[in-house]
């Protein structure tokens, strides 16, 4: 209908947005030694990066999606689940084991594809795209490719740009890449019960975003994970019960 042909439009003007911002950040970016140091120290002392280290996860960020997964039950085996911004592998990781993938079971029935512009070291019983920009018409094209023609159960965004550390600037460049992740989402996801999730930094944009979710989902919730750091804006976006798209 009208409503959602007028979301879509945005979604492609907020991804054309994504791409400018991008090379102003890169251009501004300067290296600062005594940020870096705080942030060894700061992962040194984080019990999550230790817990991570142990378990043999990439990333502290995996215990995110374990909570949010645990509390709202988004993964089963069998699931179609496509994880964006998923490097260094850590949600990809995690999403193998609940979906039970086994790369020596040709009877497997899920499936996870994982895609970042970074690169991702392989993952047994996981397709991935690395070093491929998401927002890229081409490469979402790749990802449908990989599909076979299947619908998808979950689609995951973890994508976030490179900070600046202006507040309002980096929340429009994040919301950028959440329009992305959606415009995509709409085009794969199974009716009425396809999943959507997606990381947010807080900012001015964030209601309207969510307002604009609610057209094409049945169920919009605003999660803050444990897990997120004290001083971090970021928080997700859960989206449930997928209308499905008229075309």
């Amino acid at each position: 209908d009208g409503k959602r042909h007028k979301v879509w439009r945005h979604c492609v003007r907020c991804i054309h947005l994504s791409r400018r911002l991008d090379k102003i950040v890169l251009k501004n970016s300067k290296n600062k030694s005594q940020s870096s140091q705080d942030w060894l120290r700061r992962q040194l002392n984080d019990p999550y990066v230790k817990r991570a280290r142990y378990e043999n996860y990439r990333a502290r960020s995996v215990f995110k999606l374990e909570e949010m997964d645990q509390k709202h039950s988004l993964l089963h085996p069998g699931m179609i689940v496509v994880d964006c911004g998923a490097a260094p592998g850590a949600w990809t990781q995690y999403i193998v084991s609940r979906l039970l993938l086994d790369p020596l079971n040709q009877h497997t029935t899920g499936a996870v594809i994982g895609v970042d512009i970074r690169p991702i070291q392989p993952i047994a019983g996981a397709i991935l795209l690395p070093n491929t920009d998401f927002t890229k018409p081409l490469n979402q094209s790749k990802i449908l490719h990989s599909l076979n023609g299947k619908s998808v159960d979950v689609v995951l965004s973890d994508m976030a740009p490179n900070a600046s550390g202006q507040h309002d600037f980096d929340s429009m460049a994040i919301h950028a890449l959440c329009y992305s992740a959606l415009q995509f989402a709409v085009t794969v996801l199974k009716p009425l019960s396809g999943t959507f999730l997606t990381k947010v930094w807080n900012g001015s944009q964030t209601n309207a975003f969510k307002r604009d979710l609610s057209v094409f989902f049945n169920e919009v919730k605003h999660l803050r994970p444990d897990t997120c750091r004290a001083d971090s804006t970021e928080s997700y976006i859960l989206c449930r019960h997928f209308k499905g798209i008229q075309r």
